[in-house]
C-alpha cells in the first residue's frame, strides 16, 4: 500500500527529527497533509474517469475519499488544537496527528491519536518512574498525601520536584507505533 509505506516514511522522519531535535519540522507534517490530500484527490478524478475502479485504490494504492482524507485532517487537527491549548502540546505534534489523520481518516485519525496518548503516556511514566525511582516516587507520593490529610489541603510542590515530575515526552515514535497498529490491525484480535 503506497498510502501505508509513504506514511511509515513521513513518520519515521519525524520520528527522528523528534528524538533528535525535539523538533518535528513544518517540512515534514505540511509535505505529508499534502501527500494525502494529493494522494485522495489523484484517486477520485481516475475513479471518476473510469480508469481504474474504486476496490483497486483501496488496496493497492491504500486510498481514502478525498472528503475523508479532508475530514481527518480537520477531525485530529481541531482535537490537537484543543490539546495544544490546554495541555502545552507541542506544535509540531498537533500537525503530525493532523496528518495522520489526512491519511486514515476520522475513525482510524483519531484511533491512531488515542494509541498515540496512551502509548506516550506510558512511556512518559517509565521515564519518571526511570529518572525519579520507583521507591523516591512511592515516599514522595505518600509524604505528599499524608500532609494533604494532615493539613486538609494540597501541599503545592517545589520547583525542584516538578522539575523532576515532568519528563520530555515524544510523541512521534508512540505515533509510529500507533500508525503501525491501526494499519495492520495488530490488536483487531481482541475486538
Amino acid at each position: 500500500m503506497l498510502a501505508t509505506i509513504l506514511l511509515i516514511a513521513l513518520v519515521l522522519t519525524a520520528t527522528a527529527t523528534d528524538l533528535a531535535r525535539h523538533k518535528i519540522y513544518n517540512w515534514t507534517t505540511y509535505t505529508g497533509m499534502l501527500a494525502a490530500l494529493g494522494l485522495s484527490a489523484a484517486g477520485s478524478l481516475l475513479i471518476a474517469g473510469g480508469w481504474v475502479g474504486e476496490e483497486w485504490l483501496r488496496r493497492v494504492i491504500g486510498w481514502i475519499p478525498l472528503s475523508e482524507s479532508l475530514l481527518g485532517l480537520a477531525a485530529c487537527g481541531l482535537l490537537m488544537l484543543v490539546c495544544f491549548v490546554l495541555f502545552q502540546i507541542g506544535g509540531g505534534d498537533v500537525k503530525l496527528i493532523a496528518m495522520l489523520g489526512a491519511f486514515l481518516g476520522p475513525e482510524q485519525g483519531i484511533e491512531a491519536m488515542l494509541w498515540t496518548f496512551v502509548l506516550g503516556g506510558c512511556a512518559g511514566l517509565i521515564v519518571l518512574i526511570w529518572r525519579v525511582g520507583p521507591l523516591r516516587l512511592c515516599a514522595r507520593t505518600l509524604r505528599q498525601l499524608f500532609w494533604s490529610l494532615r493539613l486538609g489541603h494540597w501541599e503545592p510542590l517545589t520547583d525542584d520536584e516538578c522539575a523532576q515530575l515532568q519528563p520530555p515526552l515524544y510523541l512521534a515514535p508512540c505515533a509510529l507505533a500507533a500508525v503501525a497498529i491501526v494499519r495492520f490491525g495488530f490488536f483487531d484480535v481482541f475486538a
